[in-house]
Parts: C-alpha cells; structure tokens; sequence
C-alpha cells in the first residue's frame, strides 16, 4: 500500500503498544515516520529496525524539547499525539509533583506539539491525539487526575480545529477503551472488570486503533475535525 507514500508524519511516543503499531501502519503505507520514545530505547530501536522509521529520543514532560523535536522535522502532513501516562491512587494521597507531571505530558504536551507543527503544517495536515473513552465515562475509582486530562483534549480538539479549519488542517481525538499492550494486557487482573463493562467481551488490539488513525490521517477524512472518535466496543454506551 502507497496511501501515504513519501509523506511526512510525526509519531509522539511510538516505541510501544498503539503508538507502535500506529507507527507501523504508516510504515506499511509509505509514509516517513519519526516517532519519540522515552524510557523504552530497546523497543524503540526494535520498532525503528523493522519500520525503516527514525526514532527520537525525547520526554513529552519538557515542553522545550518536545516543540524542538517537532520544529526540526520541518513541515509534517501528519502528527499524531499518542504519549501519555495514568497514576491510579487516590487522590488524597497522591503526590502533587506526579500530578503536574501527568498533566505536562497528557494536556500541555499535546497542545504544545499541535499548535507548534501548524506553524509549518501544509494545508490538509492532520493532527490527531490519542485520548481514552475515560474522557466520557469514568466507572472505577482511582483514576481522576487522568480522566481529567482526556476529557481536556476534548476541549483542544474542538478550539484549534476551529482555529486551523481555515487552511484545511483537521484535528480529532481517539478515544480507545482496553487495548491489548504492556500496561492492560488482555490476560490481566483487571480483564473480567472490564470486559463487564463491554459489549465486545475481549481487549481490543493495537491495529485497530492505528487502522482508524489512518483513516482520519487520508484523503477520506478531510471534513472531519474537532471530534472525538471512539473505539472501545462499547465501554462508554
């Protein structure tokens, strides 16, 4: 497949589970790909070697170096935002330095990131960030500080889509459920909670996801934007 031969698309924390296989995916499809990792160099390197892709170090919390490392890949046809953290606790007790950390990289890195590769953008680009249905529906305790951090990318979806729909620059948010990779496996302690939850009874899988970032990221989407894109077999009905 060429449906995105020789375009150029940036991949904030692509090492793993939906950000590699996103990663993949334009991979397959012909695309230049960069993608960031953090903690995970072996994976990364892994990933890069059977992709052809670039792989960058960089950790989201540093406002500064995220927007350089979008800066120096010059203009981008696609920039997906799919690094993020969850701290599961409760609150009470939860240190306050970790909660801005978790806000740093799940709210003020994706803002930071799309607004910074519009500066360059070409007309039609596409900027998608990867949320979770947790931004609709919270049903366990624990998880506050991260269902409010995707519940705001709502809010930065539908602002800039407003502010870049003039040069045809769309921006949407996924919003997955359980998703097979390393932090929910689908053989984990927590698979029968939430499998309760879903009319689908399994974890969904990485391909999925990066089969409907594609779609939003090609020429079939270009009157989507500032909208949130659910994939969760019905998590959050």
């Amino acid at each position: 497949m060429s449906e995105f031969k020789d375009k150029s698309v940036l991949v904030l924390g692509g090492s793993r589970g939906i950000g590699a296989a996103i990663v993949r995916r334009f991979a397959s499809d012909g695309a230049n790909v960069t993608f960031t990792y953090a903690g995970s160099a072996d994976a990364a390197k892994q990933v890069a070697s059977e992709t052809g892709s670039t792989a960058v170090v960089a950790d989201s919390a540093d406002r500064e170096a995220l927007i350089k490392v979008v800066r120096d890949r010059g203009p981008l046809d696609v920039l997906v935002v799919n690094a993020g953290i969850a701290l599961v606790g409760d609150p009470l007790e939860q240190d306050p330095d970790e909660i801005d950390r978790l806000f740093r990289i799940n709210v003020h890195a994706p803002y930071h990131a799309a607004v910074e590769a519009a500066r360059q953008m070409p007309d039609g680009g596409r900027i998608i960030v990867i949320g979770s249905v947790n931004g609709d529906r919270m049903p366990m305790a624990g998880l506050a500080s991260y269902a409010l951090s995707k519940s705001a990318l709502q809010g930065l979806a539908r602002g800039l889509a407003r502010d870049l729909g003039p040069r045809g620059i769309t921006v949407n948010i996924v919003q997955p459920g359980p998703i097979d990779t390393d932090l929910n496996p689908a053989d984990g302690p927590m698979k029968d909670m939430m499998h309760s939850f879903l009319a689908i009874k399994r974890h969904g899988r990485p391909e999925e996801v990066a089969g409907m970032v594609a779609w939003l990221s090609g020429p079939e989407a270009g009157f989507v934007t500032g909208a949130m894109h659910t994939i969760d077999g019905a998590f959050g009905a």
